[in-house]
This record gives C-alpha cells, sequence and structure tokens, in this order.
C-alpha cells in the first residue's frame, strides 16, 4: 500500500471516529430533553405500515381528544410520503430525538436494545398476531438464536403494556415472554379491521389489487421456515383453481402473500395463476378481501377466523417442521381447520368443504380459547394512550 493511500485511510478512519463520537454527544444531549405530548410507532422494525400499530395510529388521528402528536419511523420513508402523518428515517439522528422526546412508544416486534427508556415513558408492546400456533420466545428458546434471545429478554425488561388478544395468549404471554408486567386483554387492533370491513372498502381493496369485481379470492400465506426455503410452498395452482370452481363456483383470483422474511425471493414461486403481493404491507386487507385461506403454521389463521370464511392449513413437511423448526401450542388436528399433506388431498379437502361444521367447529375454538375481539381493540388502546398523554 502506498504512503498516498495510507494517509487516506487514516482519514477516513479518523472521519469515522469522529462522526460517532459527535452522534453520542448529541445523543445525550437529546437525552436530557423534556418529554412531549408524542406517540412514536414503528411496524416490523420500520419495513412496512402495517399490523396494530397502524390500526392504533389510525384510530388516535380520527378521535384524537386531546393535542398529541403522532410520528411513525421507517426505514424506507420516502415510500410512505403520501401518508398524513410524521415520518423519520429509522436510526437517524431526528429518529433518535422523536424517540428519545416522545410520551409513549408503540411497536409491534421489539425495540433495539441500545434504547434507554426515560422516566415518564411508556412503551406498549403490541406484538403482531391474536394468537400463536406455533411457539415463540422462551417456548422457543431452543430454536431461537442467541441475538434473539437477548433483545426479548431486554425489550421485556421496558414493556409497560403488552396486548393480548385471547385468554390462550395471555396464558402464553406470562410464560414466554421473560415479562410479569400488565397484560392489556383489549383483543388485537388490526383485527378490527376485520369486523368492520364494508363492501366498499373490499371494492376498493380489490381494484387497488388489480382484481375484478366478480372475481372471488383464494389468499395463499403460509409461514417462514429456517433456511428461508421455498420448495414446501409447491401448490398445484392449476388444480387448486379448478377445484375451486367446482365447490363453491364462479371465477377466482390467488393472492400470493409469503412472510416478509422472504420478501426478496417470492419472485422465486413463478405462475401464470398467482399474482404475487409479497410486497404488500398490510396483509389484513389480503384477508378482508379473501374468500378462502390457506396458509400453515402462521397467526394468520386466526385473524382469519374472525370473518368465518374457509380456511385449510397446507403442511406437507408438518412432521420436520415440529421436529426441526417450532413446537406447536395446539393439536394440529383438533383445529377447527382441516390440515393436509399433499395436494391431492387439498382438492379433496376443498371439494367436500363442510361450511356448517367448519363454523360449529370454529365457534367452540374461539370460545375455548377465550377469545377477545370484538373489533373495538383500538378504541380501548387509544382511550389509554390518551389517558397517559393527559397524566391520568
Amino acid at each position: 500500500m502506498s504512503n498516498k493511500s495510507k494517509v487516506s485511510l487514516k482519514f477516513i478512519r479518523y472521519i469515522y471516529i469522529l462522526k460517532h463520537l459527535i452522534i453520542n454527544f448529541l445523543i445525550k444531549i437529546i437525552y436530557l430533553l423534556p418529554i412531549q405530548n408524542k406517540v412514536m410507532f414503528f411496524s416490523n422494525m420500520g419495513q412496512i405500515y402495517s399490523c396494530n400499530p397502524k390500526y392504533i395510529s389510525e384510530y388516535l388521528l380520527g378521535n384524537l381528544s386531546t393535542n398529541i402528536k403522532i410520528v411513525w419511523a421507517f426505514k424506507n420513508p420516502e415510500n410512505y410520503k403520501d401518508l398524513n402523518i410524521n415520518i423519520v428515517r429509522m436510526d437517524s439522528l431526528r429518529y433518535i430525538y422523536e424517540l428519545l422526546t416522545s410520551k409513549v412508544i408503540i411497536t409491534n416486534f421489539r425495540l433495539h436494545t441500545k434504547f434507554e427508556k426515560k422516566k415518564g415513558q411508556k412503551y406498549i408492546q403490541t406484538w403482531h398476531s391474536s394468537l400463536r400456533l406455533k411457539q415463540i420466545e422462551k417456548d422457543a428458546e431452543k430454536s431461537l438464536s442467541k441475538w434473539h434471545i437477548l433483545q426479548a429478554k431486554e425489550d421485556s425488561k421496558k414493556i409497560d403494556y403488552l396486548l393480548s388478544g385471547c385468554k390462550k395468549s395471555t396464558e402464553i404471554f406470562k410464560r414466554a415472554f421473560w415479562y410479569d408486567g400488565v397484560i392489556l386483554e383489549s383483543g388485537t387492533p388490526r383485527n378490527d379491521f376485520l369486523f368492520n370491513i364494508t363492501e366498499k372498502e373490499r371494492e376498493e381493496i380489490k381494484n387497488k389489487l388489480g382484481v375484478k369485481e366478480n372475481e372471488k379470492v383464494l389468499l395463499y400465506a403460509p409461514t417462514f421456515r429456517k433456511g428461508n426455503i421455498l420448495d414446501v410452498y409447491n401448490l398445484n395452482y392449476a388444480e387448486l383453481l379448478e377445484s375451486l370452481k367446482i365447490r363453491f363456483g364462479g371465477k377466482w383470483k390467488i393472492l400470493l402473500r409469503l412472510h416478509p422474511h422472504l420478501i426478496n425471493l417470492s419472485s422465486n414461486i413463478k405462475d401464470e395463476n398467482i399474482l404475487d403481493l409479497t410486497k404488500y404491507d398490510d396483509i389484513q386487507e389480503l384477508l378482508g378481501v379473501s374468500d378462502f385461506l390457506i396458509s400453515d403454521y402462521s397467526s394468520l389463521i386466526f385473524d382469519f377466523s374472525i370473518i368465518k370464511k374457509p380456511c385449510i392449513l397446507y403442511t406437507p413437511d408438518l412432521y420436520e417442521y415440529t421436529s426441526n423448526d417450532r413446537g406447536l401450542y395446539f393439536d394440529i388436528e383438533k383445529l377447527p381447520f382441516e390440515s393436509v399433506l399433499n395436494n391431492e388431498a387439498l382438492s379433496e379437502a376443498i371439494l367436500g368443504f363442510d361450511e356448517d361444521d367448519y363454523r360449529d367447529r370454529l365457534d367452540q375454538f374461539l370460545e375455548g380459547v377465550g377469545s377477545y375481539e370484538d373489533g373495538k381493540a383500538s378504541e380501548r388502546v387509544g382511550n389509554l394512550i390518551q389517558k397517559i398523554c393527559k397524566g391520568e
């Protein structure tokens, strides 16, 4: 390496160190600033505008009875400039300022381990499901990375309120979350949309997606696997469409929505019969316009149960998944949703689908888990936030 190159490299390192010293100094100054009447939101680590944070935020914007500022943080804020909200870039200096001066912080995943909550700040952890099928956190500790466990433990120390969608979820959270604080048995804000969606809203969403008004919708929304493998998503889409047409009639459109972890891989699943919506932010909107759901171990099946429409679990790797990836909270055979292992069985399940029996099983299941869902969860959480901001 030439002397000139060595000098250049030294200069770059000097600038890098100086930059971080300045940033750390500014953070210490910001930390001394007073807390404001402000609520800070981010969903899925700032990647999307969706889930419980979205629906709590929209409730507040439409029902504020006190002067509260709403702020959202995104990794790519330029994608959300049309939203009528205050937006900051994740991990920017302004993000740090907004975070450290917010009275309430709301997310559906985890806060950064380095974040230190100030006195007077309240952290509402909404999580991202009303109920889980696959085990989470401490219950799945053997399947999780050391970093995930560290982050979960540190985050749980900061939580003031943890939302629960049913008695079964409360039971799981008490055992699995390294948390012994307040569990707000409010229902799940994102599921309010499924209770309250209108026909006009359905038509608008379908139009936005490119689905014709007279087309019925099948949503295929599986969860991810270790190693982000795709070969388990081997549906025979042509055969699937034919079975749906025979059993339920009409024209059908298939929507594919893989887990956000697979957002860069969904294009590898190529089929002329599907519309890939993996990059579509709000899965609740897709559930709201769907007439049939095929999933596997995803918690979406419990959200979808609210609207009582058909759902089947396609689980060709059931033994491998439960042995090597995650255990399940329920015996899959005792769920209200039929589970199948291959395409032939899937077609048979669709052709023989008994709607009355399915609805009866759903009602019994929801009663058994003690569901709190009634379409008013956002209102309950919104009222809590306004009380906090009023100092009550």
